[in-house]
């Protein structure tokens, strides 16, 4: 007899929370497998951390349910597994290291059920993990924001969890050393096999890190679904929005299917002809060149080029569209100077557009 394939690691089910008149949450509803990292992702406001919480039993289920690898932990009404008995990690946005003791006293403070040799052989296994084995005997006020990071994840990862849950790990470091340490958490995810619920505000960091992306907004999903789906086929002009910089153009469809955005002519998709649009065009989807040759490029002004890290934002002003300025992202090296005339073309893979009413 074949084995029945494994359930969901984390499910919720038309998970639902008000704060007095205020709605957290609307109808949630999502599961991720085993080992996978999921990434709660919206801006401030939206109700990722309050989903975070639900999960780690530090709010109580109102309606809707929560199971754990196959193990109800919260529903209502009336049950609701305290964090302790949910087998979780919990790493807080600011750390939450205890300031009188050392780097080794933090990651083994939810060891105590160990004996003091076995306890010591942790600690040192996941302070390696980590890749701080050298501040075992640090205290916190000596260390970096990152070194701090890396001792609270250790701290998370000691109890060995069966899920881990971190709420914007990495906000408040910079964003080289963001990088760096989003790899080591990448790193750990992946070698102990644990699963993982990440809340971020950074899309790029929830593409990098996520094998699934939640997007949130008003306490509400927006999308679920792989990084490259939500990214490549996002189900509103909100998700586009918010997992890339976009120009928002409207239009009507004409008979022939297209959109004529006034920056070149897209296509309507299944909009039927006659129908308002919201065209929304990624900054990198706007493309620079001196081809006037090109029968589908708009001629334009450049308004202002500035270099922003390996890239240069570019406003450009069409001649027949004044005071309407269209953005666009170039790599430094191919960035046109200010006061230049260039031919803009749209690259149609950074095209999005949707019907009026789902504009908001």
């Amino acid at each position: 007899m074949t084995a029945a394939p494994p359930g969901p690691d984390l499910s919720i089910e038309s998970l639902t929370h008000r704060f007095d008149r205020v709605t957290a949450l609307e109808e949630i509803s999502l599961d991720i497998g085993e080992g996978q990292i999921l990434a709660l992702l919206g801006p401030s406001g939206c109700g990722k951390s309050t989903l975070l919480r639900l999960v780690a039993g530090l709010e109580t289920v109102q309606r809707g349910r929560i199971a754990i690898g196959g193990k109800p932990v919260g529903a209502a009404p009336g049950l609701n597994l305290p964090p302790e008995r949910r087998n979780v990690g919990f790493l807080f946005q600011d750390y939450a290291l205890f300031p009188h003791l050392s780097a080794a006293d933090n990651v083994a403070f939810g060891l105590r059920h160990l004996g003091d040799a076995e306890r010591r052989k942790r600690v040192g296994e996941v302070l390696e993990r980590v890749g701080v084995s050298g501040l075992a005997g640090a205290y916190p006020h000596t260390l970096s924001g990152g070194q701090q990071q890396r001792i609270a994840l250790a701290r998370a990862l000691a109890p060995s969890p069966g899920m881990l849950l971190l709420d914007e790990p990495l906000s408040d470091l910079d964003a080289r050393l963001r990088h760096r340490l989003a790899d080591t958490l990448l790193a750990v995810l992946r070698e102990s096999g644990t699963t993982a619920v990440v809340v971020t505000h950074d899309p790029e960091e929830a593409m990098y890190v996520a094998d699934r992306i939640g997007v949130m907004r008003d306490g509400r999903l927006m999308q679920f679904g792989p990084p490259a789906t939500v990214y490549d086929r996002p189900a509103g002009p909100f998700v586009a929005n918010f997992m890339s910089d976009s120009n928002r153009l409207t239009g009507i469809v004409g008979e022939s299917g297209t959109i004529d955005t006034g920056w070149g002519t897209v296509d309507a998709g299944a909009l039927p002809p006659g129908r308002p649009a919201h065209v929304l065009i990624r900054y990198q989807g706007v493309g620079i060149g001196f081809d006037f040759a090109d029968s589908g490029a708009v001629r334009a002004r450049v308004l202002r080029s500035r270099p922003i890290g390996g890239n240069t934002l570019v406003a450009l002003e069409a001649a027949d569209r004044p005071g309407e300025a269209l953005y666009a992202r170039t790599p430094a090296g191919r960035a046109p100077w200010e006061g230049d005339c260039v031919a803009v073309t749209l690259d149609p893979a950074h095209v999005f557009v949707f019907p009026s009413a789902n504009a908001k």
